[in-house]
């Protein structure tokens, strides 16, 4: 692989590029006769063009795309199909199987051996399940459709670079969203990030293990990892609080949530670390509770999905060796179609939910907050049928 630095300016001056970020739509052929023609200004070679001439459309992935109901589900759902005894069993015997590697792994990038360790586990189950889908055809379909082209197009060119070099094949197979190798990182990570862990001259994401455990400990360090810091901690919390003080980014000393009741799990006190944290109820203030440090963050930067994100942080913390999380008691949540009835009434009211998915996303939460505190009811994000049902009452709108 070339220099880091080599690939980096590459990857830089791709981004500047206004055409590499609006560019999508029209005739597939002519559009990517405008794709080779960055792709050769950044350096890209005859194998990289080739393998881009002879990529087509894959029906599939946009299908793919377009439907992504696994996060309709709730975080109980989720996390406990995702956080499976063979996960917990096979991920302790990986931390100890490549024990040097993790501890290389911490040394150089600050970033804890177990939380690398979920993200191999809940992406491909240590490299079991890497996909199926032809990464070219698979990323400039994307690329070209008009949905998220500031997400795929960029990685065009990286890809056809790697493929250039000869560091993947032109036929490799990956997921439905571009991505390759046993912790699924899309082409401009793969290329800028690539860790070479067991010495032999390549960064192979998609065989060897050293690779993948240092390539992926780079890659949450620049997203902004801080070294030996936690990420997550289990807590209770008493019955009544300034539940409109929770939410990730509302990050108070842990004095402070210590005040108001919140205690560890166990119900001892919490020992003040000298750090901020937030309170993350994701299903609401009856259910499991969180407080989420800075390195939470970062989970959010790999997927913005709270669901998923919370699930990787839990398994990280098992893996780490707590206990698996109190489910409690959540008050039942929204379905599917009554989930998109409340997305309505929430843009009707002038609220940004980001789309009618039923999906229940950072924004949809915001604008639940905001009811919440409209109706008197506790703002913790986690919508009800109460709620919904009690949408209608008053009148006042998001700027009144």
């Amino acid at each position: 692989m070339k220099s880091r630095t080599m690939a980096l300016a590459l990857l830089a001056a791709f981004a500047a590029s206004p055409a590499a970020a609006q560019q999508c739509g029209g005739d597939f052929d002519a559009w990517k006769q405008t794709v080779a023609a960055e792709a050769r200004a950044a350096g890209v070679g005859e194998t990289g063009l080739t393998a881009l001439a002879q990529a087509g459309v894959d029906r599939k992935v946009l299908e793919h795309d377009r439907a992504q109901g696994v996060f309709t589900q709730s975080f109980i759902e989720f996390s406990s199909r995702m956080i499976s005894d063979y996960r917990l069993q096979q991920g302790k015997a990986n931390l100890e199987k490549y024990a040097d590697i993790f501890a290389r792994a911490e040394q150089e990038f600050g970033v804890q051996g177990p939380v690398i360790a979920a993200f191999w586990a809940l992406e491909t189950d240590f490299g079991a399940v890497q996909g199926d889908f032809d990464t070219v055809n698979a990323l400039l379909t994307l690329a070209h459709d008009c949905r998220r082209p500031e997400l795929f197009r960029p990685q065009v060119v990286p890809l056809l670079t790697l493929i250039d070099q000869g560091i993947l094949p032109a036929g490799v197979k990956g997921a439905w969203a571009g991505e390759v190798g046993q912790t699924q990182l899309l082409p401009s990570d793969y290329l800028a990030r690539g860790v070479d862990g067991d010495g032999d001259g390549l960064v192979d994401l998609r065989n060897s293990a050293p690779d993948v455990i240092m390539t992926t400990a780079n890659k949450i360090l620049s997203r902004g990892w801080k070294s030996g810091a936690p990420w997550i901690e289990e807590v209770r919390v008493p019955e009544a609080m300034p539940w409109a003080q929770t939410g990730r980014t509302n990050k108070l000393p842990l004095s402070q949530w210590a005040a108001w009741g919140v205690t560890r799990r166990d119900g001892t006190p919490l020992t003040d670390n000298g750090l901020k944290a937030g309170l993350v109820l994701p299903m609401g203030h009856k259910g499991p509770a969180f407080l989420t440090y800075d390195n939470y963050d970062v989970y959010l930067e790999w997927n913005q999905s709270i669901t998923y994100t919370m699930t990787a942080a839990n398994l990280a913390a098992r893996l780490a060796g707590a206990p698996a999380y109190d489910r409690r008691n959540p008050e039942p949540g929204l379905d599917g179609g009554q989930m998109k009835e409340l997305q309505h009434r929430l843009q009707a009211k002038g609220y940004d939910v980001g789309g009618i998915d039923g999906i229940l996303g950072t924004n949809t939460r915001e604008a639940v907050r905001q009811e919440q505190m409209r109706l008197g009811l506790p703002v913790d994000g986690w919508p009800t049928p109460a709620l919904l049902a009690g949408l209608d009452q008053g009148s006042r709108g998001v700027g009144e």
